[in-house]
């Protein structure tokens, strides 16, 4: 009777042992279950994906767990065996399709990638050859712009006494007390580029002392040239027409000439388009 009571006393303890053996087995199983489909969540969330069915089974295994740990202090049945291996069968299945999930969304993902780059790349190409060609037309527009610049040819100065007399002096010298007026006559060379269109010509009279005569009763005035204010004698309209049309400009200081070498400028379209001198003594 005692050897058979001790049989049963171990039989009873080997039971227990394979429980409990089996017990920590599943518990196992389940917390490398919950460590895979957190490892699947942040995978999602590092794509930019969030997937609540992966945070409704870490929850479920969670509560399994809890129950599975509290096996340890009562009895685990074999029913309940079998339940918690069905259970995670279950998860080790629908851990394995989201793998593979996963593993096509970052396939997809690098193919999106890699057709991103190349768009980039395209995109940068096409941004290059855009800034090259407004460069270039920007180059162009400035080749047009001197090209198409008009020059003041033949510039001759004339002195008109105070008796109306018109005089031109070969040697470009004059007595200043005896000038009344000045006639600036020069003609328009032929450019087959300037815009056949109204225009204005800007002339500077510069005295000896480098100043601009500028009298605004007398229709001076200001225009701009690089950037910067320049005062002008006066201006006059015209319609360019690529005749060689000849223009002039008749101007009286309304006041004594100074002595000296003067020099006239004659400015259109941001350009100085001629330059003469003379003297008066």
């Amino acid at each position: 009777m005692n050897y058979q009571k001790k049989e049963k006393t171990e039989e009873q303890e080997e039971i227990i042992r394979v429980k409990n053996s089996e017990l920590e087995n599943q518990i196992k199983v389940y917390e490398a279950l919950k460590a895979d489909f957190e490892r699947q969540s942040q995978e999602l969330q590092a794509m930019g994906l969030e997937n609540d069915s992966l945070e409704a089974k870490i929850a479920a295994i969670n509560t399994d767990l809890n129950q599975l740990r509290g096996f340890r202090k009562s009895s685990y049945s074999l029913a309940d065996q079998r339940r918690f291996r069905d259970r995670a069968s279950a998860f080790e299945k629908q851990l394995k399709e989201k793998d593979a999930e996963i593993a096509k969304l970052k396939e997809d993902n690098e193919v999106l990638y890699t057709e991103n780059t190349g768009l980039k790349v395209t995109q940068n190409r096409l941004s290059d050859s855009l800034t090259t060609m407004k460069t270039t037309n920007l180059d162009l527009s400035e080749k047009v712009k001197v090209a198409s610049r008009l020059e003041a040819q033949n510039i001759n100065v004339n002195i008109i006494n105070q008796r109306g007399k018109e005089k031109e002096d070969s040697d470009s010298e004059y007595r200043a007390k005896r000038v009344d007026k000045i006639r600036v006559v020069f003609k328009l060379g032929k450019n087959d580029v300037a815009t056949k269109e109204p225009k204005t010509i800007y002339m500077r009279l510069i005295e000896p002392d480098g100043a601009a005569l500028y009298n605004l009763s007398m229709g001076s005035g200001t225009f701009e040239i690089d950037g910067d204010d320049m005062y002008y004698t006066a201006k006059r309209d015209f319609v360019f027409d690529n005749t060689q049309q000849q223009l002039s400009f008749l101007y009286d200081k309304n006041a004594e000439y100074k002595k000296g070498q003067h020099t006239i400028e004659l400015y259109a379209d941001g350009f100085m388009i001629g330059k003469a001198n003379f003297v008066l003594k």
